[in-house]
């Protein structure tokens, strides 16, 4: 990690070291804070006297959506709070600036007709030469994985040897986001891809002591760029790949990997319904399954059912905006 190098250097390594102690992840803290710690020594400042004034002046200056610097100044907030706890500062400067007003963000929705279409797409790039096939398999199954399971990216590149149970058709996920684990069934043909994989590389890796499930070789697994490169590479070859727009007061997400966990999300509860079953239920279920820390947060998905709910949206904010 780069290390900080204006005057507030070590107290913001005292504060990164406090907040480990406590078990919170910092790494989003720690960009936030190497961000500011460079733009003090932009500033070449030398001692703090700060004002909101110049907190203003930096939110003005960053480049990002609303959403983005809120969680910076947040970040901020914190941490010049925990230096007047520790005596440092008499008034924390950051108290009463306000939020920017977000955009109401709708992230991109695959139906589940453009999802196998996307699976086909990346399972027809796989190279049939040796040096290649294994590796690309695995790059296939770390999106199936995404596609059918709902997981997070890291999660099934970080997935170790024994924690897919093949008698049980469950992966067990350890140290995710919220540093939870959880162990969760996965559909019957996804299992049987991963069985086949299995015994795949059993044959492809003799001597195999490589500790990912999905293999890259002897040593690694797949990495977060090779994943992402095949799934975007298959959004072109369909058809789907579009960029972000902000039309109106609504940002509208272009299709990323994590598209596809909304999308799990999203076309499961469209599911539940269409059954006539309780979705408030079913939310309960999905949370754990998802590994979310709370339910409220699964619960958000309930704003966009579907992609044609979301298409319609885009049509109706872009014929709105033509009127304007």
């Amino acid at each position: 990690m780069k290390q900080f190098k204006s005057f507030l250097a070590p107290q913001f390594e005292r504060y990164i070291s406090y907040r480990q102690h406590l078990g919170y992840e910092t790494q989003n803290s720690w960009s936030h804070l190497l961000m500011f710690d460079c733009y003090l020594v932009e500033l070449q400042m030398e001692q703090g006297s700060f004002t909101p004034a110049f907190f203003l002046q930096l939110r003005k200056r960053l480049p990002w959506q609303p959403s983005t610097i809120n969680r910076v100044l947040s970040t901020l907030r914190v941490f010049f709070q925990y230096l007047v706890r520790q005596g440092d500062f008499k008034e924390n400067p950051l108290k009463d600036i306000p939020p920017l007003k977000e955009l109401h963000y709708l992230p991109f929705v695959f139906s589940p007709e453009q999802i196998d279409q996307l699976l086909n797409a990346v399972y027809k790039r796989i190279r049939k030469n040796r040096a290649y096939y294994l590796k690309d398999v695995a790059i296939y199954l770390a999106v199936l994985l995404l596609a059918r399971c709902g997981l997070r990216i890291s999660e099934p590149l970080k997935l170790l040897i024994g924690r897919y149970r093949p008698g049980e058709n469950t992966l067990y996920i350890e140290k995710t986001k919220f540093k939870k684990d959880r162990l969760i069934p996965i559909p019957k043909s996804v299992a049987v891809e991963l069985d086949n994989y299995l015994k795949l590389r059993k044959t492809l890796l003799p001597g195999d002591h490589n500790p990912y499930f999905l293999a890259a070789g002897y040593h690694k697994g797949i990495s977060t760029y090779q994943a992402s490169r095949a799934f975007h590479q298959a959004v072109k070859d369909i058809g789907l790949d579009q960029p972000r727009r902000n039309i109106a007061n609504v940002t509208f997400g272009s299709p990323t990997p994590h598209s596809l966990r909304h999308s799990f999300a999203i076309n499961t509860l469209k599911r539940i319904r269409e059954q006539g079953k309780s979705i408030q239920n079913a939310l309960q279920v999905l949370a754990v399954f998802m590994g979310h820390q709370k339910v409220e947060y699964t619960a958000r998905y309930l704003t966009v059912l579907g992609t044609q709910h979301r298409q319609n949206l885009v049509r109706f904010t872009i014929s709105l905006q033509e009127e304007i």
